[in-house]
């Protein structure tokens, strides 16, 4: 529920609001002077709303709401004003307040004003919630969906892991999603595509004139995700002087936009995505180790697509409704061979490239059931192997097994499934004792 903290110094007007919003069902909280405001903020919720009065016996509201975004404090902030100093309202919405208006105009402004606020925040947590991949029920993705539940409770720092195109950002918008930040900003960073001569800007911002060609002051990255998740995407990439000066922001909390006198505190959860083996580059010296120790207080590691065989159907048919809907089609399914087609395909692109295909037959379909040609599935030679080659031994049997059960027991594509020969699988079929799948077909 939602806490309103009315700073207002007119005892018999804030008492008047209070009446009001407390038969809206809000809990309220009432302080008199900024420095009561201030200790009350100390240990507010990230939901909490203020509605403040402009001018108070010691300042104006604005010098809270000023305190509050430089100590990371992300709160919506509404200005209330006796005065016909709109210039002055106004003026803190630069400083970030959320709304403000005249407490002349306080019956139709108040509740509308609030209630807009609230719906912002739900539609803000209800946005990051719509993840495709989460479609996925496989047995990996039920022990990542934990993973995400435990550490999403937390500020502790994650790096996932995984191939491109297996939905990483996902996983992070999950993670803030479910965290105590989810009303706050989710921003996302591309490191490969940062410079190391624009990195200190473009993560920390700089104020006007502190260079030739800073006609304004510009936010950061850091300062635009304040009080919610900074996401670097592919972290792996960043230059060596950038990994340095991050790793400061993250170690110290706090950071220096080019050109300021001050400091600001880096009110950021971080969660870094990565294709890379960075053990490996931190061995090759291209990547910094105690950046690494920062980053990796709790590991996701994504598995490919074709190493979750289970879930490519589930995200078919999801991504064959969602092109229905886009595309004003009536698909309404797949024939037999696009299904053994989409399950023996190595999927180099993972669910991205799933997406995709489903999306370019849903268009070229010309009845409702999806074909094999309608997928269009070409794999180049130099394809990643599939899903179930079998490396290690005592996996064998429990990926036989499974590529059995995703083909219906048809030995022919189970071996396709598995990279092998179909002599090999009958070979492992009888040593491990599966012959009962020998019954399902004849091939």
């Amino acid at each position: 529920m939602n806490r309103i903290i009315i700073l207002e110094d007119n005892i018999v007007f804030a008492e008047f609001v209070s009446r009001k919003l407390q038969k809206e069902g809000w809990q309220i909280e009432c302080v008199n002077n900024i420095y009561r405001a201030k200790k009350l903020m100390e240990k507010a919720e990230a939901d909490d709303i203020v509605l403040a009065d402009l001018r108070l016996p010691d300042g104006e509201s604005t010098q809270l709401l000023e305190w509050m975004r430089k100590n990371g404090k992300e709160q919506a902030f509404i200005v209330m004003t006796d005065y016909a100093e709109v210039h002055t309202a106004v003026a803190s919405m630069k400083l970030g307040s959320t709304d403000y208006f005249s407490k002349r105009l306080l019956d139709e402004k108040l509740i509308p004003t609030i209630q807009g606020v609230i719906q912002k925040q739900k539609a803000n947590r209800q946005e990051l919630n719509k993840t495709p991949i989460f479609k996925r029920e496989g047995k990996a993705f039920r022990q990542i969906k934990e993973r995400i539940r435990l550490v999403s409770a937390t500020d502790m720092s994650v790096l996932v892991l995984g191939e491109n195109g297996t939905g990483k950002e996902h996983i992070a918008q999950r993670i803030h999603a479910k965290s105590r930040r989810a009303d706050k900003p989710f921003v996302s960073v591309d490191c490969g595509s940062i410079s190391t001569s624009l990195a200190q800007s473009a993560f920390f911002g700089h104020v006007k004139g502190a260079f030739t060609g800073a006609d304004s002051t510009k936010a950061g990255y850091f300062q635009e995700a304040n009080g919610g998740t900074l996401f670097l995407d592919e972290v792996g990439n960043l230059p060596m002087e950038t990994q340095q000066m991050l790793l400061r922001a993250i170690q110290e909390r706090k950071y220096r936009p080019i050109g300021s006198k001050e400091d600001k505190i880096a009110n950021v959860r971080i969660v870094a995505a990565t294709n890379e083996n960075l053990q490996k580059a931190v061995a090759e010296k291209r990547f910094r180790q105690d950046l690494l120790y920062r980053l990796q207080d709790f590991t996701i590691t994504v598995p490919p697509l074709r190493e979750s065989q289970e879930d490519i159907m589930p995200l078919a048919e999801f991504f064959r409704e969602t092109s229905n809907i886009s595309l004003n089609k009536k698909t309404k399914g797949f024939d037999a061979s696009a299904r053994k087609a989409l399950q023996v395909h190595p999927w180099p692109g993972n669910v991205r490239e799933l997406k995709q295909k489903i999306q370019s037959a849903v268009l070229l379909c010309e009845g409702d059931i999806i074909s094999e040609d309608d997928l269009e599935l070409y794999v180049e030679q130099t394809a990643l192997p599939v899903c179930y080659t079998l490396k290690d031994v005592e996996l064998e049997k429990e990926r036989i097994r499974n590529a059995l059960e995703q083909t219906g027991g048809n030995r022919l594509f189970a071996a396709k499934l598995l990279g092998i020969g179909r002599t090999t699988l009958y070979n492992k079929m009888k040593e491990y004792g599966l012959n009962e799948f020998f019954n399902r077909t004849s091939l």
